[in-house]
């Protein structure tokens, strides 16, 4: 298993659990007490645990907090390449897309860097070098603008070139998603870039793990009845399920192959499939 693999577990387990000793992550992991403790060292730098002795427990997290980019990209890593392969799918030849900038846009990104003649703007290099690199030989707009921690484009330059374009697909991560509060950012001039790509697309799709799932970040961007589909992993709740299914038209949720293994627009009654 690679660092980042169990990184990511180790991760996703102290979030679940809300903490976790050293020697239960030995046990898990079948790993070394000096290569848990290392690991340990790495998401606490990142600011993603807070040691404690014999173990570790949580961060906090406040409204304002930008991790990097690197540091986000070692997080759920299966379910950002779950849902980056069933947001794919979503993508026709010929078609004129839009990608945020952020770590499940830029999985999204590898799955279609092959699709032929496809126009892509990103406010994202880290996307934009992904899709260029492929062999589908896209024609890649990227926005220009203010670079943030979490490599987005954002700022005056960025919004005036989105504002001018117009496209059939906007696929967009964010910070947080809160029933009240809806999509987040923790940057106010990344919600504002966001929210002129929202307003150039005929339907926008958000692409969110399950631990985005009631996290408020400072800033918020768009309502959630503004999405038009949502495609998450199979970690979210029945009762998160079920309230994004109230808002949204369609909730795809990806296995672990990218394949859906619920999809509210095969059923006829989205609260009776989500329920």
């Amino acid at each position: 298993m690679l660092a980042k693999q169990r990184q990511s577990m180790i991760l996703d387990h102290v979030r679940r659990a809300g903490g976790v000793r050293v020697s239960e992550l030995t046990d898990l992991l079948g790993v070394s007490d000096m290569t848990v403790r290392r690991d340990l060292e790495v998401l606490a730098r990142d600011g993603l645990i807070e040691k404690v002795h014999g173990g570790a427990t949580l961060a906090s997290a406040s409204s304002m907090d930008e991790p990097g980019f690197e540091a986000k990209s070692s997080r759920e890593l299966g379910e950002k390449d779950a849902i980056g392969r069933a947001a794919a799918k979503l993508v026709r030849p010929g078609t004129a897309i839009a990608l945020s900038a952020g770590t499940t846009t830029w999985a999204l990104a590898r799955y279609i860097a092959h699709i032929r003649d496809l126009t892509i703007v990103t406010n994202s290099v880290r996307v934009a070098d992904v899709l260029l690199q492929g062999p589908g030989n896209p024609t890649v707009i990227l926005t220009g603008g203010v670079r943030t921690p979490s490599d987005a484009l954002v700022g005056p330059v960025a919004d005036l070139a989105i504002r001018s374009l117009h496209f059939d697909v906007f696929f967009v991560g964010c910070h947080g998603i809160d029933p009240q509060a809806g999509l987040t950012a923790p940057n106010l001039a990344e919600s504002e870039t966001n929210r002129s790509f929202i307003r150039g697309a005929r339907t926008v799709v958000l692409i969110s793990d399950h631990t985005k799932w009631a996290t408020v970040g400072l800033s918020s961007f768009a309502n959630l009845n503004e999405v038009d589909i949502l495609v998450t992993d199979t970690g979210l709740s029945k009762e998160a399920l079920a309230t994004a299914a109230d808002h949204i038209d369609r909730v795809v949720v990806a296995g672990e192959d990218g394949e859906a293994v619920l999809d509210t627009a095969e059923a006829p009654n989205n609260a009776e499939r989500v329920g």
